[in-house]
């Protein structure tokens, strides 16, 4: 016992020590993105209610990413049990799949805005109330199961609004610029974030790295992070009108998303193009913990560098994104950089000089943000207004069904190494890919101009 406390202590002590590396890439960051700033991102920027949207997705993006430390931290010790930890994880991902098409349906029949305010707003009331509990020292492993599930239910149903009232707040020929944007804030909150979350622990706790009450004060920061979202969407003066005022039931609006999306080639070859990358692409993220200690034989230091060297690579390719709403051949591009991020994937699990291992680390993470930020954005530019909440949560459901790549992947690496399951992993996407293009023709027409209908009436 006392081994494993002196050993979480230790990760701790190694994550702070990482706080100066953290500063240097931040301040790269602001260099990158000061060469990479454009017309089209302060374009981009000046429109205000875009930039207050904006603003909120980025206190939530760091309330999510912070909310993994100090959750992860405190249920292992707890429960001292890599499963549980899993279960945890489990019940903030499951409401993805049981409510995101749900969560499409709102998005077309309510304001937007609404839906965003008291998402936010019911997200910082429950983490108000989980960090009391916290701070009263009665605090259990089912307590992050219910909020997990919680928040992953308020995410499911509130990301599709979110998603959706991008096009309304910015002209489409800014929308590409845009998408890279929320994909650069999303991935500076993935770096900072849990560097922050465990600053803060070991800061407030004085010397007890373990302390219950510094996680509890994490828990408030996480809570203000989510009022503060909300409040920056009450400064937008558009209200995201419905787009749909149907007046079937819920799951008939659901089954006509779904008929949308095969009835047009672009919009369905778009989410195959989404699904294959959850499949095989993001394994690389939950085996990189066992391929830093199996291969590379590195400690809690090698690992954070890893995923700072993930990260900043994911913010340069959103940022070139953001500067590239104009790349032509975009269809070409979308494959060429699914192929390109399994075929680094493979390599990456090949490889062993540390040198080349964080290289490739980083052009992975440059590839599939640039990847995924282009998806979205020609996604978001083949659906019609009065859909485009519910398309844009079945894409979000779609990537529910990462675990369905995981699980065997990882079934590889516990019976012939990580490095086998990641050239496996690799090597799954780059195939699937090519016979995605070969054998859908719909892969093929992604970037065809929408055949767009009127609203119904």
């Amino acid at each position: 016992m006392q081994q494993l406390k002196c050993s979480r202590q230790r990760v701790l002590e190694v994550w702070i020590q990482e706080d100066v590396s953290e500063c240097v890439n931040i301040c790269g960051l602001l260099v990158i993105g000061s060469i990479l700033a454009t017309r089209d991102i302060r374009h981009v920027l000046s429109h205000r209610n875009f930039l207050w949207l904006w603003v909120g997705s980025l206190g939530s993006s760091f309330a999510m990413n912070m909310q993994i430390i100090a959750r992860g931290w405190l249920v292992y010790e707890l429960t001292e049990s890599p499963l549980d930890l899993a279960w945890v994880t489990m019940s903030f991902m499951l409401p993805t799949v049981l409510f995101s098409l749900y969560g499409g349906v709102l998005a077309d029949r309510m304001q937007k805005k609404k839906v965003i305010v008291w998402a936010q707003a019911l997200n910082c009331a429950a983490t108000i109330f989980m960090a009391v509990i916290i701070f009263a020292g009665s605090v259990t492993f089912w307590d992050f199961i219910w909020f997990g599930f919680f928040n992953g239910t308020i995410l499911a149903l509130s990301m599709p609004a979110r998603q959706a009232f991008v096009p309304e707040l910015i002209p489409d020929h800014l929308l590409f610029a845009a998408m890279g944007l929320n994909t650069t804030g999303w991935n500076l909150a993935r770096i900072v974030g849990p560097a922050l979350a465990g600053l803060l622990i070991a800061m407030i706790a004085g010397g007890d790295k373990t302390s219950t009450f510094g996680v509890g004060v994490v828990y408030i920061v996480i809570a203000s992070l989510y009022g503060i979202s909300a409040l920056t969407m009450l400064l937008i003066n558009k209200s995201g009108k419905a787009k749909q005022v149907s007046k079937a039931n819920a799951w008939t609006d659901v089954r006509e998303g779904l008929s949308y999306v095969l009835q047009r080639p672009p919009i369905f070859g778009l989410i195959i193009l989404s699904i294959v990358p959850f499949l095989f692409g993001m394994p690389l993220n939950t085996l990189l913990p066992a391929f830093n200690e199996q291969v590379m034989g590195g400690g809690p230091d090698d690992l954070g560098f890893l995923v700072s060297a993930m990260g900043l690579g994911a913010i340069v390719g959103s940022l070139m994104m953001a500067t590239m709403g104009d790349l032509r051949n975009k269809a070409v591009w979308l494959i060429v950089t699914c192929i390109g991020w399994g075929g680094l994937t493979a390599i990456f699990g090949w490889s062993e000089a540390h040198w080349l291992v964080f290289v490739l680390i980083a052009a992975v993470g440059w590839v599939s943000s640039w990847n995924m930020s282009l998806n979205r954005g020609m996604l978001q530019m083949q659906v019609d207004n009065h859909m485009r909440g519910r398309i844009m949560s079945i894409d979000m459901m779609s990537h529910g069904l990462m675990p369905l790549g995981v699980f065997p992947v990882s079934w590889i690496a516990e019976h012939y190494g990580v490095g086998a399951a990641l050239m496996s992993s690799g090597a799954a996407f780059v195939v699937l890919t090519l016979l995605a293009v070969l054998f859908i023709p719909s892969v093929r027409t992604t970037d065809r101009a929408r055949e767009s209908e009127p609203a119904p009436t």
